[in-house]
């Protein structure tokens, strides 16, 4: 029975290698947003993030940038009702997610932009398969990640895909984010 267990417990890491990176998705700049109001017509808002910030009625600039919805119902319904309404029940919806894209550049087949999903994780790997994979003079151990830090400064990821590819090491492949560019080199021979 614990044999059973393990072995299925092993299966589904394998299977399922990012579930524990999977995270409720957080807001950002671009996303357009519904939010409503219990009983309240008139303060129901479609709103886009901008610089991380909504305006809404009666409350003014809120924050939402980082959060997930759940805390952006949170934090609006705590502001509600602090001076203006008894009970707020709050309801917030994303109508539109930005477009959160990277980009796969260099030695693969079709080189450019790519939309990420929204509630899903993309990996370089997956990035370059959007890509249409690598072409023929690929140095696959040489591909990079190159991103700005929320401080703004640049960082360099570098990736080994042919151990992840060639060798199933999947723990070696990295989680991009919007924005991020994958450079794949050519190989020198």
């Amino acid at each position: 029975m614990h044999k059973s267990l393990f072995l299925i417990a092993i299966l589904l890491s394998i299977l399922f290698p990012l579930a524990g990176i999977c995270e409720e998705y957080r807001i950002e700049t671009g996303d357009l947003l519904l939010i409503t109001v219990y009983d309240q017509a008139d303060l129901t808002t479609k709103v886009r993030v901008t610089k991380e910030e909504i305006s809404f009625p009666l409350i003014g600039n809120v924050k939402v940038g980082g959060l997930t919805v759940a805390e952006v119902t949170k934090t609006i319904e705590e502001a509600l009702l602090k001076d203006y309404l008894v009970n707020p029940k709050v309801n917030v919806g994303i109508e539109e997610y930005s477009l959160r894209k990277v980009f796969v550049l260099g030695a693969v087949e079709k080189p450019g932009p790519y939309e990420l999903p929204p509630n899903k994780p993309t990996t370089v790997i997956e990035a370059i398969a959007m890509a249409s994979g690598f072409n023929k003079v690929a140095d696959q151990n040489g591909t990079k990640v190159m991103r700005k830090t929320a401080a703004g400064k640049e960082e360099t990821i570098k990736v080994r895909a042919a151990d992840i590819t060639q060798k199933g090491q999947k723990d070696k492949d990295v989680v991009v984010l919007p924005n991020d560019v994958v450079f794949v080199p050519e190989s020198f021979f």
